[in-house]
């Protein structure tokens, strides 16, 4: 009887995964219950970038930067470089004094032209940081990820040439306005 038994318990656990024994709290509740967590709202995960655009960057504490910045988990700076062509191992020598040293910087070109690419990560190398180079686009988000994450990373952002908007920007524009119009009367 014993060994009937064990063989069954050794039969449920070839056919049950491991991980069906896991249980971790996901998005999804039950119930048909999903949750959502917008990072960008919970200000006490650090400075992210709610919104950029071809002047600047606006964060989620409602500070709009002018220009390229450094981004850091709680401080931003106005970083002094007027493109990606200016990107030079002095101009991301500020990365590599940080105390503690952060894990990865992540540059955000307003191209993706490779002459670009390389000139800034031949800088970085020199300054023996780790990097990832993204379009601005897709490095604030990263940037925002891992600051979520509470990683120790670093932000090097310009602003993009052009912005392209979709139907979606404009309806939230539209909606935006019709607010204000409606909140002065």
């Amino acid at each position: 009887m014993l060994l009937n038994s064990v063989k069954r318990v050794a039969t449920t656990f070839k056919r049950t995964p491991i991980l069906s024994l896991v249980r971790h709290k996901g998005a999804y509740e039950g119930d048909e219950k999903t949750t959502v967590r917008v990072i960008n709202q919970e200000l006490e995960l650090g400075l992210m970038v709610d919104s950029y655009a071809t002047y600047g960057f606006r964060l989620n504490n409602g500070v709009t930067v002018l220009g390229p910045m450094a981004l850091f988990p709680r401080t931003v700076l106005s970083w002094q470089v007027r493109g990606s062509y200016e990107i030079t191992e002095e101009s991301l020598r500020l990365f590599k004094i940080l105390e503690p040293k952060i894990d990865l910087l992540i540059i955000g070109l307003e191209t993706n032209e490779r002459k670009a690419v390389d000139t800034a990560f031949r800088a970085a190398r020199a300054n023996k940081l780790n990097v990832e180079l993204l379009t601005t686009e897709h490095a604030c988000s990263t940037f925002n990820f891992l600051n979520a994450e509470g990683r120790s990373v670093a932000g090097a952002l310009i602003p993009p040439l052009s912005v392209t908007v979709n139907e979606d920007d404009m309806l939230q524009t539209q909606l935006h306005y019709r607010n204000l119009y409606q909140q002065d009367l």
